[in-house]
């Protein structure tokens, strides 16, 4: 790991913080993601071999610590005080995100919301049978089908039929999925404009929006740019 030569805490915290998919690993430990695999899923385009170096170098900082699983091979991963302390500079650079940076056509990877919204649905409000969900992604430059498959309260994303009957069908334009889970889209608006569209139980199709808890990060309105240009502040100004 190059360091900054630095005693600033600036440079140090950055030393191990500015590490490239550490931050998402912090965030998908504190989601609660357990395990080599689970942490890997939230953090698509991460190789097995770089995670395994980032946990390792994580553990050898006091950052996360782990164990032996009771029921099988492999550890179970957490962040240690440290590590809660340092998911609270992700928070922070989450609000400024949501605020100061554009949802880039780059960004819109229907998987990941939807790997986001099922780490964060309302348990509270889902059905007490077995549901699954098949999502159909449309507006990217191939066609994405993924399952979601819940029970008891548990949660699974499958990207191969499960198995089970289907309760609900979703399709959704990617941009219109990723931007209502990001809270920048209404579910009204969504659907009233048939980017998202639902068939299937007319009882799971009234219940589904409600289920999803939104991202962290769903109640900051974004800045506009145009806003903050030397341009609109003059303009402004003009019109006082």
């Amino acid at each position: 790991m190059r360091t900054y030569g630095q005693y600033c805490p600036i440079a140090r915290g950055a030393e191990i913080f500015a590490e490239r998919w550490t931050p998402l690993i912090i965030r998908n430990l504190q989601l609660g993601c357990g395990n080599f695999s689970e942490i890997l899923e939230g953090a698509p385009g991460l190789s097995r071999t770089l995670l395994s170096q980032r946990l390792k170098q994580l553990e050898r900082l006091g950052v996360v610590e782990s164990g032996p699983k009771p029921d099988g091979r492999g550890h179970h991963y957490e962040l240690t005080s440290a590590g809660h302390d340092l998911f609270a500079v992700c928070q922070s650079l989450g609000e400024w995100g949501a605020r100061w940076l554009e949802i880039a056509p780059e960004h819109l990877d229907p998987f990941v919301a939807l790997w986001s919204m099922s780490n964060a649905l309302r348990r509270d409000r889902l059905p007490d049978r077995r549901v699954v969900i098949r999502f159909d992604f449309t507006g990217r430059p191939y066609r994405e089908r993924y399952w979601l498959l819940i029970e008891l309260g548990d949660t699974e994303i499958c990207k191969r039929n499960p198995g089970f009957d289907e309760d609900l069908y979703i399709t959704a334009d990617a941009e219109a999925f990723v931007k209502w889970h990001a809270g920048q889209l209404s579910w009204a608006q969504a659907t009233r404009e048939d980017r998202i569209r639902l068939d299937g139980s007319p009882a799971l199709i009234r219940a589904f929006p409600a289920w999803n808890a939104r991202s962290t990060f769903a109640h900051i309105r974004p800045v506009s740019r145009a806003a903050t240009t030397p341009q609109a502040d003059i303009r402004q100004r003009s019109f006082a």
